[in-house]
């Protein structure tokens, strides 16, 4: 009983802090960035490697997105301090896996922990994550089970923790948000937007002593964040996307 309780509030605490923690791996990046061998201008299979690598956690935001566009309202996504849950999401993706956001979460950093092409980054980033979520989905899971007793329990059943089981699906019970989305995710794309630049930033910073962007990634740096100041003046100035983001997903 004491192991549990110790992982229960264990996983609480790393829920408050789910979106700032991970930021410490990339230190780590920056270290494997610094011990990759690739520098200067990059060749055509460069460009190719690192836009492969930033498709990985677009992917993960996609998966992000159409998880929370169908997802009830009142169910935990973005709040921080404590686990919420009015409903059980059990369709759209939710029927796949049980715990779709995070299964988005990690392609989103296993996309950027790629970038230095080190091998021992990405694995030390798949061995990190899993410690990391698994307290989180330890304490959320008990979480639902108390409040859904016998539903969660049929459910998860036959619904596998973390990687999807396709022959499961069901097609989503609410109609998709795309405002919602908008607001709520917004920061997710800035914010991976922004890490890839930062990191070719320091690619050459760490291999050559020197400031430079290259303009595929400063094109799409502005992109970002022309829509992440376009958003945030929508949620503050008018009531178009009057969504609260509590909503997405448990």
């Amino acid at each position: 009983m004491a192991l549990k309780e110790d992982m229960i509030r264990e996983g609480n605490w790393l829920f408050r802090w789910r979106s700032y923690l991970p930021l410490i791996f990339l230190i780590v990046v920056l270290l494997g960035l610094k011990e990759s061998s690739f520098s200067g201008q990059r060749s055509g299979s460069g460009w190719i490697w690192e836009f492969f690598f930033l498709f990985i956690s677009m992917t993960g935001l996609t998966i992000r997105i159409y998880t929370i566009g169908y997802a009830a309202r009142h169910t935990s996504g973005r709040n921080t301090h404590k686990q919420v849950a009015d409903h059980l999401n059990t369709s759209g993706l939710y029927s796949l896996m049980r715990h779709p956001l995070y299964f988005g979460n990690f392609l989103i950093g296993l996309g950027i922990s790629l970038f230095p092409r080190v091998w021992w980054v990405a694995v030390l980033y798949m061995m990190s994550f899993w410690i990391y979520y698994e307290r989180i989905i330890f304490a959320e899971e008990i979480f639902l089970q108390n409040k859904f007793g016998k539903t969660y329990d049929t459910w998860s059943e036959r619904t596998p923790t973390f990687w999807p089981k396709f022959t499961n699906w069901q097609k989503p019970e609410k109609d998709f948000s795309f405002k919602f989305c908008l607001k709520c995710e917004h920061p997710s794309l800035f914010s991976i937007i922004i890490t890839f630049t930062f990191l070719d930033v320091m690619r050459y910073v760490l291999a050559q002593g020197r400031f430079q962007i290259d303009r595929p990634w400063l094109i799409l740096f502005f992109c970002s964040l022309v829509i992440y100041i376009s958003v945030r003046c929508l949620k503050k100035k008018t009531k178009v996307l009057s969504e609260n983001c509590s909503r997405s997903g448990q």
